[in-house]
């Protein structure tokens, strides 16, 4: 483009452009920016010099104040902000060194210039007070302005605008305009289509397949196609070369795209017909012989037609707000809208390392494996035998040209589409081959987005986390509770945990969060007591609340699973118990046996049919207790209780000799009487809990909420809905399954509230640990954002094993009821927020990594400093 005089006409600037305004001392620039950009947009180098010397006029600061000028303007094209660089910018290597950083950030460098007379320019800075240099300044500046103006397009702008004069500078508006590849207000939905490669017929018939009606001409040539249902159609490029009928192809696309039925990106091969079209010297290898061949046969306006269109096709797409991105060989995640020479080569050629392989082609790396992008990125141009998701992104050249497949994944349904080849119509020049295969650790399988894969090639698992993933401080958005930092410290701690115990990760898409304890009661005699809990649902809003009663035993997540391949398992593998820091609950053949009871409870009860999943993943506890917790119980629970009992009888005795030989030690034996009734009573709680267990047999599992299965998660289903599944389980297999009694609670009647308090007296006096209070609608909004998922009121009798025997004496509950709860309830909002978003980020088929950062997230919160016994 050329430089050219504007005059009344609005300026066209790329809304992500790096803009210098260019002009002498005195030419407006300032005025102009402030009347034409926002008040960050603008980075002025007065203001600069006067941030590094406190003095906007200092020269000697010039060179601190353009390498503050220019950090910031690279932090803000880095977030592909609008920048405008206030400076004369009369000087070519000053110039040069601003285009150069819109290259390096991959936007478009834009010059506008404000040709004022001189004697303006020297007038205006005549009356300004702070300028004490003279006319000769100005006349300098302007020779190099003049010098300088006709080669700005060689220097590398994409765009100039000249402005001539103080009215043409008055007149002049700026319009911002999107990027050619900003097409984020197409919102679909589309059908996105893979490298046809000259496969008329195939094309046709996958349409037909994806439910288009083809459209023919008078000759009975396919020119056009409509969806009944408002479809779109995303061609990924390469339609032409080695195929029978690229020009039936083209006629084809072509007619979509131009009725607006569909849209396409441009392959390596349209980019090299046009330079063939063109009449440059290309090397007519890879089927573009055949092409022209065909070409030929056609008219001349077809060809230029032909020529046109893909010379006119953008090097990729960003669409539906920028939750799809689509180029013929793929796009990084720091290109996607850019634009420049760098990123419409990846778009076409993909990542390369410029050598050649055995068979004579480009060496190609696997970028997708490390791609760690919001967007999902659908591309072709490497064939292979099957489509599969690789980190949200996916390639859909299946080969078709080669005798495999044309492919086609619906969007936003994300389901692939396929037609076989009808021949071999090019011999390929390497074997097709699947993108994933044996690692140096030895399994084949796809782990990428938790999809059944495909089979063996040499490559790293990209389902193989890398460490760079999880270390550091990390920011977590969650859709229910805004952003959630995890700070490094923490993240180290969970590494250790995660790395060195956990299962495997495939099998691990959640990890329940921490549950806060009830405000502590205002009672004489309780710590925690149903009425501080109520109050706390009828203050957020909650009407109607479930108590739950609490076991006594191990919280463990349980994933059932009925096809292995769902979760890139080996043959025979149906699911897994883990902990709450994700470690495997039992041996492998004992979770065999246990995944293969509760399935069979899911049979019984027709829960597989109900929910139409292969799978299911639950919340609950194992019981009982000494399962998991007979070490604790024998080490530290026992010994304190074995103490007690060995030093109470025998300081009594001691104390009563001493009373009855004339000693006035009553207050003291009252105290040790005290204390040894507390020991006998802390003794006689965790005995509740601690029967061993002797095997499988004995083992129950007391399920109460269904977390997710194939395409959902249960979270807006009432408690009550989940307690009935844990109902039925229990019915159809008692052996296995223990039901969890609860109660309804109206939050705002004082009889119900009685009633739920009066049960859980009964469940605590009893024995029982406690009970849970939940909002009966689950996922439940308050004024001030997420309201708790549930808080734990724990028995008089349980919180003696918690705070030690004597915890209920008048001074002791005195200072426990100073606690503070606010970090505990903050980590329990934030965890749960967690948990939602790692269960609907694995419910949406996204990537790996991007299902384990919130799930990393919960056991990195689980290193912060918080009381244990809350």
């Amino acid at each position: 483009m050329n430089a050219h005089d504007d005059g009344d006409r609005a300026l066209t600037i790329p809304e992500m452009s790096l803009v210098l305004l260019v002009g002498t001392s005195g030419s407006g620039k300032s005025t102009f920016a402030a009347q034409h950009f926002g008040r960050y947009e603008t980075l002025s180098s007065d203001v600069f010099r006067g941030l590094v010397s406190n003095d906007e006029n200092d020269q000697a600061a010039t060179p601190a104040a353009f390498a503050a000028l220019k950090h910031v303007a690279a932090q803000r094209l880095r977030d592909g902000l609008l920048t405008v660089v206030d400076a004369t910018n009369v000087q070519p290597e000053a110039r040069r060194d601003f285009v150069r950083l819109a290259r390096d950030h991959d936007v478009l460098p834009v010059a506008i210039v404000l040709d004022v007379p001189e004697s303006v320019c020297v007038a205006r800075n005549a009356a300004r007070t702070d300028r004490d240099f003279g006319a000769e300044v100005v006349r300098r500046q302007q020779g190099q302005l003049r010098r300088g103006l006709k080669g700005l397009n060689k220097e590398g702008f994409r765009r100039v605008h000249v402005l001539r004069g103080e009215d043409a500078i008055a007149a002049a508006t700026i319009v911002r305009q999107p990027l050619l590849n900003d097409r984020r207000d197409e919102h679909g939905p589309f059908d996105v289509i893979g490298d046809v490669h000259g496969c008329r017929s195939e094309l046709e018939a996958l349409l037909g397949r994806l439910g288009w009606t083809l459209l023919r001409d008078e000759a009975g040539r396919a020119v056009d196609a409509v969806h009944p249902d408002g479809r779109r159609a995303l061609f990924l490029g390469d339609l032409v070369d080695r195929g029978p009928d690229s020009p039936g192809v083209l006629r084809l696309v072509m007619g979509m795209v131009r009725n607006g039925h569909a849209l396409a990106v441009p392959g390596n091969h349209e980019d090299k017909l046009v330079r063939a079209l063109d009449g440059r010297k290309v090397q007519t290898s890879h089927g573009l012989a055949e092409t022209l061949a065909q070409l030929a046969a056609e008219s001349e306006d077809f060809r230029a037609e032909v020529r046109e269109f893909c010379r006119g096709l953008v090097g990729h797409l960003v669409l539906d707000d920028g939750a799809l991105v689509v180029a013929h060989a793929g796009m990084l995640e720091q290109y996607q809208g850019r634009a420049s020479g760098r990123v419409r080569s990846f778009a076409l050629y993909g990542d390369t390392t410029g050598e050649s392989d055995e068979y004579g082609l480009p060496v190609r790396l696997p970028w997708a494996d490390s791609y760690r992008g919001s967007a999902m990125v659908l591309y072709g141009h490497t064939p292979t035998v099957d489509a599969e998701w690789i980190n949200g992104t996916m390639c859909l050249d299946t080969g078709c040209v080669f005798g495999g497949k044309l492919s086609a994944l619906r969007y936003p349904e994300r389901e692939l589409v396929q037609v076989d080849a009808e021949r071999v119509h090019y011999e390929a020049a390497k074997p097709l081959e699947p993108l994933r295969g044996p690692t140096e650790s030895g399994p084949t399988t796809s782990a990428t987005d938790g999809r059944p894969g495909a089979a063996p090639s040499p490559r790293r698992l990209p389902g193989v986390l890398p460490i760079e993933d999880v270390t550091g401080r990390q920011i977590v958005e969650t859709r229910h509770h805004g952003r959630v930092g995890i700070r490094a410290e923490h993240a180290a701690g969970a590494l250790e945990v995660m790395s060195r115990f956990a299962i495997d990760p495939r099998w691990l898409p959640y990890l329940p969060p921490t549950m806060s304890p009830v405000a502590t009661s205002a009672l004489p005699d309780h710590l925690e007591h149903p009425a501080e809990a109520f109050t706390y649902y009828r203050d957020q809003g909650v009407q109607s609340a479930r108590m739950e009663e609490k076991h006594m035993g191990s919280r463990a997540t349980v994933l059932l699973a009925r096809d292995p391949s769902r979760f890139d398992a080996p043959v025979g593998w149906n699911g897994v118990a883990y902990t709450r820091t994700g470690r495997s609950f039992f041996d492998a053949a004992t979770t065999t046996t246990f995944a293969g009871r509760l399935s069979e409870a899911f049979e019984r009860a027709g829960l597989w049919a109900e929910l139409d999943s292969d799978w299911v993943l639950l919340d609950g506890e194992v019981l009982p207790w000494a399962v998991k917790a007979e070490g604790m119980i024998r080490d530290w629970y026992a010994e304190v209780g074995a103490a007690a009992a060995g030093a109470f009888p025998t300081a009594v005795a001691a104390l009563e000799s001493a009373r009855d030989a004339g000693v006035d030690v009553a207050d003291l034996l009252d105290r040790t009487r005290r204390r040894a009734a507390a020991a006998d009573a802390y003794t006689a709680s965790y005995r509740r809990y601690a029967t061993p267990s002797t095997g499988i047999d004995e083992v129950r599992f007391a399920p109460f909420q269904v977390l997710a299965a194939e395409g959902r998660t249960f979270a807006d289903r009432p408690h009550g809905w989940h307690l009935d599944v844990s109902e039925r389980l229990a019915a159809a297999a008692p052996d296995v399954v223990r039901a969890t009694r609860s109660a309804l609670v109206d939050v705002t009647d004082d009889a119900s509230r009685a009633a739920a308090t009066d049960w859980w007296q009964a469940i605590t006096e009893a024995g029982g640990e406690g009970a849970v209070v939940k909002p009966e609608a689950n996922l439940v909004r308050g004024p001030k954002g997420l309201v708790q998922p549930g808080v734990k009121v724990r028995g008089r009798e349980y919180l003696r094993i918690i705070y030690g025997p004597e915890y209920s004496e008048a001074e002791n509950l005195a200072r426990l009821r100073d606690r503070d709860l606010r970090h505990k309830r903050s980590m329990a909002l934030r965890e749960y927020a967690l948990g939602l978003e790692s269960l609907e980020r694995f419910v949406a088929g996204e990537p790996l990594w991007r299902v384990h950062q919130p799930v990393f997230g919960v056991l990195a919160m689980e290193s912060e400093a918080v009381d244990p016994r809350l």
